[in-house]
């Protein structure tokens, strides 16, 4: 059974901080780096770092091949696609509403353990949904309910909605089946076949960033120690936290703690980008965590 206890909730915590730290990166490099090249710039330095340790992935006899299927997805939704639409919702969009549209993870996670994993949600569960799509809901319109209805999204925002309901995805199949999880594998195995496989589907995407003539690197010092940290810390360091924190405390549990990502972006963009939050995101971010509240309590 999943347990919340010091451990699991460091290693979520640990994840969070670090991914906003990715946010916060990936709009400073906005105009330098093109996003779909940033991307797999990203995971071919984090695969090279993690060569040393997870090669064996890769011998004929290896566990990675018999679950290649597996692998594809694995590293289509948590690797490939995620971090390349994150990065392009981060050309329009801003850095505390990518995080806060993502701290709608629980609703996915809700919906995909019903559909898929015959996890089905209680009535406050399903509350809480709700209440946390009123606030994603005020994101998406910046604050002004009374065009919601009628409003032009930016792409931006467009982007990391489905990027969340792809992580989502990922999250449920980190644990499932239960004869190859986080825990079960070699970490430096489990994470490189992720890896190397997210990187073949992002170089596939950046193929067509540079046939449609979109693709650029300006690479200087700045440039450079910002992608070596995306690479390291919201990319090795945070999948291999997340995989462990999902694993013991569940998918749905931890999509909770997604929901610190725009506490630290928010911290960290007032402190580096000058965009300090606005009364709308102090809403939508108290709806979200209200939300979450209902959605964990239990039935009494």
């Amino acid at each position: 059974m999943p347990q919340l206890n010091l451990a699991t909730i460091a290693y979520l915590l640990t994840a969070t901080a670090l991914w906003a730290g990715n946010a916060i990166a990936g709009r400073v490099l906005v105009g330098s780096v093109s996003p779909i090249t940033l991307s797999t710039v990203r995971w071919a330095l984090a695969a090279l770092l993690l060569l040393p340790f997870g090669w064996r992935v890769l011998k004929p006899g290896s566990d990675f091949w018999q679950n290649k299927k597996r692998f594809l997805l694995l590293g289509l939704f948590g690797v490939g696609s995620y971090n390349v639409l994150l990065y392009l919702a981060l050309q329009t969009s801003t850095a505390i509403n990518v995080t806060l549209i993502g701290a709608s993870m629980p609703i996915w996670m809700l919906m995909i353990g019903a559909i898929f994993y015959e996890t089905k949600p209680n009535l406050l569960q399903m509350v809480g949904a709700v209440v946390s799509m009123i606030g994603v809901g005020i994101v998406l319109s910046r604050g002004d309910l009374a065009t919601l209805l009628s409003m032009q999204l930016v792409m931006g925002d467009l982007f990391i909605v489905l990027a969340t309901i792809l992580w989502a995805t990922y999250s449920w199949m980190l644990t499932r089946p239960g004869s190859s999880t986080e825990r079960q594998w070699p970490w430096a195995d489990f994470l490189f076949g992720q890896v190397l496989v997210g990187l073949l589907w992002t170089g596939l995407f950046d193929g067509m960033e540079i046939a449609a003539g979109h693709a650029f690197l300006d690479l200087n010092l700045w440039t450079g120690s910002l992608i070596l940290f995306v690479a390291v810390g919201p990319s090795l360091i945070a999948y291999r936290c997340w995989g462990l924190g999902v694993n013991g405390a569940g998918p749905t549990m931890a999509a909770f703690f997604a929901n610190f990502i725009p506490l630290f972006t928010a911290l960290f963009s007032a402190a580096m980008l000058g965009e300090p939050p606005q009364l709308f995101h102090g809403v939508a971010f108290t709806l979200i965590a209200l939300g979450i509240w209902v959605s964990s309590s239990k039935k009494r």
